[in-house]
């Protein structure tokens, strides 16, 4: 399989995935806070709570165990399907990058 990927998209990666992941983090605090002052039982919204960290801490926004470079096109992908990153995020990433990860998401979203 060809490489799609440079050493400086690696590297970008790698130097633009923390904040991505903060971002993302503080957007699913902002809908915890929102669940937990909504309307209901305390109890309610704290099982609706607890089966949303259990569903969100397994996501590529949140966590991502063990990265490869192989896998980078992977990542890109995944972190798009989940919301965590736009397409306006792929600047600077090399076009045949870019390429792959546009095509990807779009053959796993139809």
């Amino acid at each position: 399989m060809e490489k799609v990927y440079t050493e400086g998209d690696w590297k970008l990666f790698r130097k633009r995935l923390a904040k991505w992941q903060e971002a993302h983090m503080e957007k699913l605090i902002a809908k915890y806070v929102e669940l937990l002052q909504g309307e209901g039982l305390a109890s309610e919204k704290f099982w609706a709570l607890d089966k949303r960290l259990r569903k969100d801490k397994r996501g590529m926004g949140v966590v991502i165990n063990n990265i490869r470079r192989i896998d980078l096109p992977h990542y890109l992908t995944q972190l798009m399907l989940e919301g965590v990153i736009q397409e306006s995020d792929l600047e600077g990433f090399t076009d045949t990058l870019r390429e792959n990860v546009q095509y990807r998401v779009k053959v796993l979203s139809d």
